[in-house]
């Protein structure tokens, strides 16, 4: 007879979670090095061009405008159409394709140094530590009762917080809305209702995720976490602690050799926790909420220089090299493998073939219909008379000046006005009738045939540029 021995747990161990406790308040301690001078440096890029460009004045207008009224959009030079909505699709891949190398080398680059959220949350956290301290102070004043000292503080960050949000939102409004009619709008109060509401929406989305949910972004909302996982394998570089040289930890004074004291390295002084944005101990191996910032790198390094211990106790490594005890070159060397290779010749090659694409880009649009009021009608000397809308849309800040011409049918000619002027970035529906002899439509027969418009730019006097468009030339019975 077998019998089933069921292990009884003391009612001391047990311990009870609440699915609906919420979390302590994450008080990040300050941290200095050279992973924090990189954060800091793309800190200070992406947001010198966020706030900038909507201020930067080119051909008489700013640098980058999405005009959805107008349906042009203006990046430098480019000028735009909702035609070319490809360029946004080839951006989505190049931004893709980066995603998936750069995470496949050295997992959540983009996440810890300029990801949005993490940008905003270190302004934030500068604020919060101007008017309030570092990590112990601000946990003082948290427990201290309300005074006068204490409101002058939270309410002095709360009112910069809430200026740099609407700063945001308002920015945000500008890339679509031009920056100096908007800003006086502003000034007078007379922004449209859909202006202000989208300046107020993204200025508390930017106040609420920085100022307030900070970690729950990365470690609830944003999908980035979740599916990570699958494109990290043995030889991705992550934040990793060597638990080998690390066990056992303990505290001792400075300066003493851990094997004097039967320890490894760490001296449990938590400060690799206490600089997470995240709250996890990366002592515990690499957890989905660990966002790759480095702040514990360059705090275990600055622990590890004061206690005259080697650097590295805490660093960028690959699971392989830490269980093989790799040298840093052959780590590197195995970081460069096959699917690495792969991610960046493809991201190279659609990064060509978008550059040259927007090289080769025709200066303007055309696009043939059929006037349907009028199919096919008979005209003076019994021709035949087709008659077209053809819509051109200049891609360029200069006025453009276009022939019109057509051929796959004998003796048809074009007989409204040739040669039509468009103005700079102007979309412009031109009517043109086609006609062709009386012999020729005999010779044709009844029905639909096909017809060429060649739509040529002319420069100088010669032709630039010519597109081809398809179209039909009815006969009628």
């Amino acid at each position: 007879m077998n019998t089933k021995v069921i292990p009884i747990v003391a009612a001391s161990s047990a311990e009870m979670v609440s699915l609906y406790q919420s979390e302590a308040k994450i008080q990040m301690r300050s941290v200095t090095g050279w992973f924090a001078g990189w954060r800091w440096g793309l800190v200070w890029f992406t947001q010198l061009l966020f706030y900038g460009l909507p201020w930067l004045p080119w051909n008489g207008r700013q640098a980058v405008l999405f005009d959805l009224a107008a349906r042009r959009f203006y990046v430098f030079d480019l000028v735009l159409y909702p035609q070319d909505v490809i360029y946004l699709a080839g951006l989505l891949i190049i931004s893709a394709f980066s995603l998936f190398l750069f995470t496949a080398v050295a997992g959540r680059l983009w996440c810890g140094f300029a990801c949005p959220q993490t940008v905003y949350t270190e302004i934030f956290m500068w604020v919060e530590r101007r008017f309030e301290g570092d990590r112990q102070a601000r946990i003082k004043l948290d427990a201290a009762p309300w005074s006068a000292a204490k409101l002058l503080r939270r309410g002095g960050k709360q009112t910069v917080w809430l200026g740099i949000g609407l700063v945001t939102g308002f920015t945000f409004v500008a890339y679509f809305t031009p920056a100096r009619a908007l800003l006086a709008d502003a000034l007078a109060f007379a922004l449209s209702p859909a202006e202000l509401f989208w300046s107020l929406f993204y200025g508390f989305a930017t106040y609420g995720n920085a100022g307030y949910m900070r970690e729950q972004v990365c470690k609830y909302m944003c999908p980035y976490a979740r599916f990570q996982s699958a494109m990290f394998d043995r030889d991705t570089l992550t934040i990793s602690y060597d638990a080998a040289r690390g066990e056992p930890r303990g505290s001792r004074p400075r300066g003493v050799a851990p094997a004097s004291v039967g320890k490894g390295d760490c001296i449990n002084c938590t400060l690799c926790v206490q600089v997470c944005p995240t709250g996890i101990d990366i002592r515990k191996g690499l957890q989905y909420e660990c966002i790759g910032c480095a702040a514990c790198v360059d705090v275990c390094n600055d622990v590890m220089d004061k206690m005259a211990y080697p650097r590295g106790l805490i660093r960028y490594a690959t699971q392989n090299s830490l269980e093989g005890h790799w040298t840093t070159a052959a780590m590197w060397r195995r970081v460069l493998r096959p699917r690495v290779l792969v991610y960046s010749g493809g991201l190279l090659l659609i990064v060509a073939g978008f550059v040259a694409s927007l090289a080769m880009r025709a200066p303007f649009r055309a696009d043939v219909v059929r006037d349907r009021g009028a199919l096919a009608r008979l005209v003076e000397d019994g021709r035949v008379e087709n008659v077209y809308r053809i819509q051109l849309m200049n891609a360029t800040e200069a006025v453009q000046r276009f022939r019109i011409e057509v051929d796959g049918l004998p003796d048809a000619v074009v007989a409204s006005s040739r040669t039509i002027e468009v103005g700079a970035t102007e979309a412009r529906w031109v009517p043109v009738a086609v006609q062709i002899t009386p012999q020729a439509a005999r010779s044709l027969g009844d029905g639909a045939h096909p017809i060429h418009f060649r739509i040529a730019l002319q420069e100088a006097g010669r032709t630039a540029v010519e597109v081809s468009e398809k179209s039909t030339f009815v006969v009628p019975r």
